[in-house]
């Protein structure tokens, strides 16, 4: 296998199984690009579990910069994900500064410092997950993508917040914290009660919040208008979102010890209801 595209498709069975399945409920010609663009977000979103000192993070994710501004091309050859990327960016003319915010957001990832507030968690999944749906709409249909910015946005956030929800316990055993501070401080909890998942109905409060911030921001690009039937490939994985903030919400503060997602099947079967019915 010598193209990079398949290679890039290839590669999200492993790295990340729900974009990978989006990608094959999607229009053919357009599912290798669309799995490079996810394969460079996968890449990246991994570096922290792929290095040991946040200084070898910040040097990985400073090549993928120097690629994007033109000074790694000659790299990209031997990294089929780069070499996708790169041939994504060219065909559908996708702005690159997207991509190093992208790249700037995920040095919060390397450190241990906690998400300060509300406010600057959406920013980062602004420039993460946010960004990632609208660069995928611009891969499916670049005229149509230019009206949809504001159900990215709030897709992107509430993507972002199960996200995390799923990965609290690897982040927990890491000393990450992500759920906001402010929220921490509102349910009368610190960062240190959050890790050591103390704190009984004080924890369960806290995890509760931050699925109500989840759902406030699935409702809000729910009612910013329907997203057209040829973008919705993009928006798939979200099409899980619900059912992962229904379960968190269950669950409550064991999510900080034991969180597994759905099979893959039912994931399968959301996907493919949410196609049919256009809606996320």
């Amino acid at each position: 296998m010598s193209d990079p595209l398949e290679i890039c498709l290839t590669s999200l069975r492993d790295t990340d199984r729900d974009r990978y399945l989006a990608c094959l409920l999607s229009p053919t010609e357009k599912r290798g690009f669309l799995a490079a663009l996810y394969a460079f977000n996968a890449e990246t979103a991994r570096i922290r579990e792929l290095t040991k000192q946040p200084l070898a993070g910040e040097i990985r994710l400073q090549w993928w910069r120097d690629l994007l501004e033109g000074d790694a091309k000659g790299d990209a050859a031997a990294n089929p994900v780069a070499s996708g990327l790169l041939k994504a960016i060219e065909v559908f003319d996708l702005p690159r500064q997207p991509l190093l915010n992208m790249l700037d957001a995920r040095i919060f990832d390397l450190y241990d410092d906690p998400m300060p507030d509300r406010s600057s968690l959406e920013g980062y999944a602004g420039e993460t997950a946010s960004a990632l749906l609208q660069l995928a709409a611009m891969i499916l249909d670049r005229e149509a993508a230019t009206g949809i910015s504001e159900i990215a946005g709030h897709a992107g956030v509430a993507q972002a917040i199960s996200g995390i929800l799923l990965l609290m316990p690897i982040h927990r055993r890491r000393g990450q914290v992500y759920l906001p501070q402010d929220i921490l401080r509102a349910t009368g909890l610190d960062r240190d009660m959050l890790l050591q998942a103390e704190g009984g109905g004080k924890l369960d409060n806290a995890i509760r919040a931050f699925v109500a911030l989840g759902h406030e921001h699935l409702d809000k690009a729910r009612s910013a208008g329907a997203i057209p039937k040829n973008l919705m490939p993009a928006f798939l994985p979200v099409s899980i979102v619900p059912s992962i903030l229904a379960q968190a919400d269950r669950k409550a503060g064991s999510v900080l010890t034991d969180f597994s997602p759905s099979p893959q099947w039912l994931r399968q079967i959301r996907m493919l209801r949410g196609l049919i019915r256009n809606r996320i």
